[in-house]
């Protein structure tokens, strides 16, 4: 019997050796600023913010990023946006001031989305800011101020193009552009010395956010070829690749794809696939837009309150991933007002309430009904936050299954005042919450005990 234990578990080994053989060597300590950072910006800009989700006088049913694709203007005329484009009220340091002061640790910007206009000034193409009025390198301008403020600068770039004569599939509808004598390879060929630009000309990149692998004519060996590219150029380089390998990718899925092992350092499932105690070994981030468009649309007011953004923040850090969170400036380089409103509002709660998301781990609780817990330890101890969305009528906020003696509760907000007295009956906890300011968004309370927590395996109320 031992020798058939020992056999099941060499070819077990075997596998997964196998199925990540090409994995590339990691730093291990490349995902720590990562994980504590917990929240980032993401942000759409391009040419798609002049049209701002309208054309002809029409507003085509698909994202305002994705304009040329969804209200297929043929690329002659998308082409005039390049000759109009001049955001002279882009200023870099407002920009990273304003996720600074919203409490991101983070920015990734769209260098290349799928239109293949390009915010930096590049030699492969003249396809670029620098053709533009504003004639300025935006990804450098916002590289410096990254690195004066303290804000981790990272990139997007998108494998799919729409605008390179080498790049196929062409869209569906576009039935005046024919392949003709395009070569896939050459355009492989471009984008890696793209990559090559953007990794050597900005200073430290602290991510490359990939995206548009998913056509038929991107593939395994493309993929590795490109990604392993990137990550011989910055050591410590953390790669996402966004839908993976011909859409076997990240999004909504719980693990990374077998075949993408060794691309990509994290995934981007929707938080409803995580457990509540999150996934051990696995990083990942939840993307999100404000309103309901990636890139700039004048008519989208559906904006998400800020109570929504705060708890989605909490949500996710609480299953131990991390909340990327988007914006699509204007035309004229500024954020929409609506967008600012909701930033400043998520930092002014994270300026009292940051130590319960920076740096913290998964709740040790399946279930909580009246809100989430996130987890620090220290030296021997262990603090739980408590993050209240539902106020307990009768002021008394009980925690299931606690099997740990509480060494004190506290108010975050209110750390320096009293303790907040508490009772123990078997592994419920009663904590007694009267006095305590509320918080519109979510309150923090603090438990402080020996060891790691003990949570006792009972049905979590």
């Amino acid at each position: 019997m031992r020798t058939t234990t020992i056999i099941i578990t060499f070819i077990l080994i075997l596998f997964i050796s196998a199925s990540c053989k090409n994995q590339e060597p990691q730093s291990p300590d490349k995902m720590e600023w990562f994980r504590d950072a917990r929240f980032g910006l993401f942000i759409h800009w391009g040419l798609y913010s002049i049209p701002a989700g309208e054309w002809d006088g029409k507003m085509p049913d698909g994202d305002a990023a994705c304009i040329r694709d969804v209200a297929n203007i043929p690329l002659e005329k998308y082409d005039e946006l390049m000759l109009q484009f001049n955001p002279e009220k882009f200023n870099a340091d407002e920009w990273v001031t304003l996720a600074k002061k919203a409490g991101m640790k983070y920015v990734v910007v769209t260098t290349k989305h799928h239109d293949g206009f390009c915010l930096f000034d590049s030699k492969e193409t003249d396809y670029d800011i620098m053709s533009t009025p504003f004639k300025r390198d935006v990804l450098a301008e916002l590289s410096d101020a990254c690195a004066e403020q303290g804000i981790e600068f990272c990139v997007y770039y998108s494998i799919m193009d729409w605008h390179h004569p080498d790049y196929l599939p062409r869209r569906s509808w576009e039935t005046d552009r024919v392949d003709g004598d395009s070569n896939f390879d050459k355009y492989i060929g471009y984008a890696k010395n793209q990559v090559k630009e953007l990794l050597s000309n900005y200073g430290r990149v602290g991510l490359v956010w990939f995206d548009g692998e998913w056509e038929n004519t991107w593939n395994i060996a493309r993929a590795k070829d490109v990604y392993g590219f990137a990550r011989k150029l910055q050591p410590g380089l953390i790669l996402k690749t966004g839908h993976g390998i011909n859409g076997k990718g990240h999004y909504g899925t719980v693990k990374m794809d077998t075949d993408s092992c060794y691309f990509s350092d994290y995934g981007t499932p929707s938080p409803k696939t995580i457990p509540s105690t999150g996934i051990p070994g696995t990083d990942w981030e939840n993307i999100l837009v404000m309103n309901r468009n990636w890139g700039y649309d004048k008519n989208d007011q559906e904006w998400k309150s800020s109570k929504e953004l705060v708890r989605r923040l909490i949500e996710n850090t609480s299953k131990g991933g991390n909340f990327l969170l988007n914006v699509g400036p204007t035309a004229e380089g500024l954020f929409p007002d609506s967008a600012i409103v909701r930033l400043k509002e998520m930092g002014s709660w994270l300026e009292e309430n940051g130590e319960a998301i920076y740096g913290t781990q998964a709740s040790p609780f399946e279930k909580l009904k009246w809100g989430r817990c996130t987890q620090r330890e220290i030296g021997n101890k262990t603090i739980l936050y408590l993050h209240v969305f539902d106020w307990p009528e009768d002021g008394n906020l009980i925690i299931p299954g606690m099997e740990n003696k509480i060494v004190k509760a506290y108010a975050l907000k209110d750390k320096a005042s009293k303790k907040l007295p508490l009772t123990k009956e078997d592994v419920f906890i009663s904590l007694d919450v009267n006095g305590v300011e509320e918080s519109e968004f979510a309150t923090v309370i603090a438990l402080e005990m020996k060891g790691k927590p003990a949570i006792a395996n009972i049905l979590q109320q």
